[in-house]
């Protein structure tokens, strides 16, 4: 998941033929000390992700289990991230209670390859040298450790559009058709120009988006350099593509454009039917978790768009094997199987989740999705792909845009003053990562 990413990410991937998918949190997993794979026969392994990733959903697990007798295939999950990645930490450094399939975030990607590499197994150990042309070079390089080792497999990757309701925008007297909207808005100040026009004709109890949270996430998702600069210092504070989204973030709140809702919160998932906000800016794997929580009601009410201010990326994770892990072989074979081409292809088909593979990525570029009024999903979400530029990961990523995101709630619920909030971001970012 997501992280809401930001950095949390509450992810049902529900949906059926075009696209669904989100991703937040899971926690448990139990293995035992004794680490040895099993030769033939039966075993059992264990896979602990953060949300689900959609594969028991869409069948993938049941197909393996079929492929392999014998084999039997056991998913841990919970709901925040955050909680996971604390709980992962806590199992890895007392080297037990792990499983033998482990979920990773992208925004904990870069701690697991600079700093956790003797924790995780090394893939290449099973051959997974021979993989690296099925993987965007992106995707494969952040999960390489400083010495060469594959620490983990690309699942999927989120990249973005802006999602919205054209009931809302008819009634609001706003143009619905997707590429008139995106020449609107092709600029965050043209979106939000656009959402005062909203906010003066809107349904009542209706806000022109979900969260000044989101609008940073998914306008800081749209840059190379956020946190961390190429070679590995903190630049957050100097970013000014960072204080750009702040500053629209906080402009968004100021203006009462805001639901102010919490994203992932009870009060949110209501939301998505209620109406009570009618754009969202969406990662790929986000419509999923939008038909899950707006039903079959809300089909032919919701659409798709190109999103302001260029490709970007939001999300997205790998699985990897534990040094800890008790079948570690096993638990190569099945994530390899479960990233490669085919099954991201299924996966895409079934939940939605935007394939990392290249192979996949070609096979889905027609897809579209009758959910979200027939939008042309697949080249919508392929062509920001393709343009997103290679993001440069930082160790503490997500625990820095999870600070700025809760000083960014302080403004649009509280009406802390922006530079209180940003005072207090900058006091939790020292407290957090030292």
């Amino acid at each position: 998941m997501p992280i809401a990413r930001a950095a949390k990410r509450a992810v049902v991937r529900l949906g059926a033929v075009t696209l669904a998918g989100a991703l937040l949190a899971a926690c448990g997993g139990s293995t035992d000390d004794s680490s040895s794979d099993s030769a033939g026969g039966k075993v059992t392994i264990t896979v602990d992700l953060f949300g689900s990733f959609g594969y028991k959903e869409a069948g993938l697990y049941a197909e393996y289990e079929k492929l392999h007798p014998g084999v039997t295939i056991k998913q841990t999950d919970t709901e925040d991230e955050a909680d996971y990645w604390k709980s992962l930490q806590t199992r890895l450094a007392g080297n037990a209670g792990l499983a033998d399939v482990q979920g990773i975030e992208v925004g904990r990607i870069a701690s697991v390859a600079q700093q956790q590499a003797d924790r995780f197994e090394d893939l290449k150990k099973y051959g997974a040298d021979s993989l690296k042309d099925q993987f965007a070079p992106a995707k494969w390089a952040a999960a390489t450790g400083k010495g060469g080792e594959v620490l983990g497999l690309g699942t999927d990757v989120g990249p973005e559009a802006m999602c919205y309701r054209t009931d809302l925008f008819k009634q609001a007297g706003l143009p619905t058709d997707r590429e008139e909207l995106a020449k609107k808005w092709a600029t965050w100040d043209g979106y939000l120009a656009l959402g005062k026009q909203y906010k003066a004709k809107a349904p009542a109890k209706s806000a022109w988006l979900d969260s000044v949270g989101s609008l940073y996430s998914i306008m800081i998702g749209q840059e190379k350099e956020r946190y961390y600069d190429a070679s590995g210092k903190l630049i957050w504070e100097q970013n000014p593509a960072l204080r750009s989204a702040w500053d629209h973030a906080v402009q968004a709140a100021n203006d009462g454009l805001s639901a102010k809702l919490d994203q992932w919160s009870p009060q949110w998932n209501q939301a998505f039917s209620a109406g009570s906000f009618a754009t969202m800016p969406c990662p790929a794997w986000m419509l999923g978790y939008i038909k899950g929580q707006a039903g079959e009601a809300g089909k032919g009410k919701w659409d798709v768009a190109k999103l302001p201010g260029g490709a970007g990326n939001w999300g997205g994770s790998y699985l990897a094997v534990p040094k800890a892990a008790k079948h570690k072989k096993e638990a190569y074979e099945l994530i390899k199987w479960l990233t490669a081409p085919e099954q991201q292809t299924k996966l895409f088909q079934k939940q939605g989740n935007f394939p990392s593979a290249t192979g996949a990525i070609e096979k889905v570029a027609d897809a579209k999705d009758a959910f979200f009024s027939d939008a042309p999903i697949g080249k919508i979400f392929g062509d920001a792909a393709k343009e997103v530029p290679v993001q440069v990961l930082g160790v503490h990523d997500q625990n820095i845009a999870q600070q700025i995101t809760n000083a960014l709630s302080e403004v649009e619920r509280k009406g802390t003053s922006p530079e209180k909030a940003w005072s207090n971001a900058k006091k939790g970012v020292e407290n957090t990562i030292g």
